[in-house]
């Protein structure tokens, strides 16, 4: 066994996360996606082979495809910051200074150990330094991050840091809430456990300022 694979094999399970960023290559984008979806074909073929499965059972003939189009148009879509949702801002004319809070956003992303599901939900929240923006920026954002391999600590951090950007405010918090498959199926089989990441910047740094958020997101809403 070689150093580095010494090295993962000890860290075993250990969600580790190197950096704050998302590691890519500096070639990540000289290739188009349809010569990416044809390169993972043959991956995807070969893993399944591997396997022993009989690819030309009618069940099994597209799977190699259907497998190489999601991971590159859909779930790891948000590699591509050719795909980075516009966040326009607007003036906030109604002087509205308060907190606002965008609860409950879906989070569907990808343990980067494992390429497992992450499945859960984020909490963002900001207070205007005189820009807002959409709502639905806000899930957007949210699912822009969650579409690559991911460890939901750089997730959390990724969100508050766009939000910051887009808002030229520091005043911006995020709650996410979800589960592992990687413990939830396989490892341990805990299916009840849960892990909850949390990223507080600016104004959001006072315990006041925080409980209040930490609040509103406890909020039971129904329709």
């Amino acid at each position: 066994m070689c150093k580095s694979d010494a090295l993962h094999e000890e860290m075993g399970d250990n969600h580790i996360g190197s950096s704050d960023y998302t590691p890519l290559k500096a070639d990540a984008f000289s290739i188009s996606d349809d010569e990416k979806i044809e390169l993972i074909k043959k991956d995807v073929e070969n893993i399944l082979n591997t396997l022993g499965m009989d690819l030309t059972d009618d069940s099994l003939k597209g799977t190699p495809n259907r497998v190489a189009k999601m991971f590159v148009k859909e779930i790891f879509g948000g590699l591509n910051p050719a795909k980075k949702p516009s966040s326009s801002t607007f003036d906030n004319k109604y002087k509205y200074n308060e907190m606002l809070v965008e609860k409950n956003i879906v989070v569907y992303s990808t343990c980067e150990h494992h390429l497992l599901p992450i499945v859960g939900r984020a909490h963002v929240a900001y207070i205007s330094n005189g820009k807002v923006v959409g709502l639905s920026k806000m899930n957007r954002i949210v699912d822009y991050y969650a579409k690559r391999p991911q460890v939901q600590e750089r997730l959390t951090i990724q969100i508050v840091e766009e939000l910051k950007r887009v808002l030229g405010t520091e005043d911006v918090a995020c709650v996410v809430d979800a589960k592992h498959l990687c413990v939830n199926s396989r490892g341990i089989r805990d299916i009840e456990s849960s892990t909850v990441t949390a990223e507080f910047s600016g104004a959001f740094k006072n315990d006041v300022t925080r409980r209040e958020f930490l609040d509103y997101i406890k909020l039971d809403t129904q329709f």
